[in-house]
């Protein structure tokens, strides 16, 4: 993976629970961060049970911290179905403006180099709760997905806000963390808004200080 060496651990759970290699966190026994000359390698101790649909969602090629669908073992996996959102949550337009307009103190490896994604969790008040920073917007979604694991947190209680554009695969990830809704401050592709209608969940996307597109779920 192409992703900034912080966090690690978070990652590790991330990346696991995301990619639906394991279906739980108590799947993941123990992740182990290892520096080596050429990068970080991180070691992921997984039960018994979750060997073989770890197996079967292998890669074949190193992913990129861009779009995810070239490393994909079969591309059919990328209609796959996805769980229905159930969760539904208020969240008022004042909430969404307000999580924006904090998301800059969140954003301190950003601010220091000028090019890292930050995705943050937020109640439906508009508090940021957690955020991780990442050079790819997919690898900063998994961080986050992993801390709120790591720290039992419920994702169905509050709404991800990413300072990137809305791919599928952010769609999808977020999905599968079960949370109802997700802001991006930038536009959606077509495929990210049809996943996003067929599993129900909601986007707000173009997210601005001023103005923002919802897109209801169908």
């Amino acid at each position: 993976m192409m992703a900034t060496p912080i966090d690690l651990e978070d990652f590790g759970v991330g990346f696991a629970l995301s990619e639906r290699i394991v279906a739980r966190a108590d799947a993941i026994k123990a992740v182990e961060a290892h520096e080596t000359a050429q990068g970080w390698l991180l070691r992921i101790q997984i039960a018994q049970s979750a060997v073989a649909p770890m197996i079967e969602r292998v890669r074949v090629r190193v992913s990129e911290s861009g779009c995810g669908l070239c490393g994909l073992e079969n591309l059919q996996q990328v209609n796959r179905p996805l769980p229905p959102v159930t969760a539904r949550i208020d969240v008022p337009d004042i909430a969404l403006f307000s999580a924006l307009a904090a998301l800059r103190a969140h954003q301190l490896l950003n601010a220091a180099t000028g090019g890292a994604h930050v995705a943050a969790f937020c109640d439906t008040q508009g508090d940021i709760l957690h955020a991780r920073e990442d050079v790819g917007r997919h690898c900063a979604l998994d961080k986050l997905i992993g801390a709120l694991a790591r720290a039992q947190i419920c994702t169905a209680t509050g709404f991800f806000l990413l300072s990137s554009r809305c791919s599928y695969e952010l769609v999808e990830k977020t999905v599968i963390a079960r949370c109802p809704l997700l802001v991006t401050i930038s536009t959606a592709t077509t495929l990210a808004s049809t996943r996003a209608k067929q599993a129900g969940l909601r986007l707000v996307v173009l997210a601005r200080a001023d103005a923002m597109l919802d897109i209801a779920p169908e």
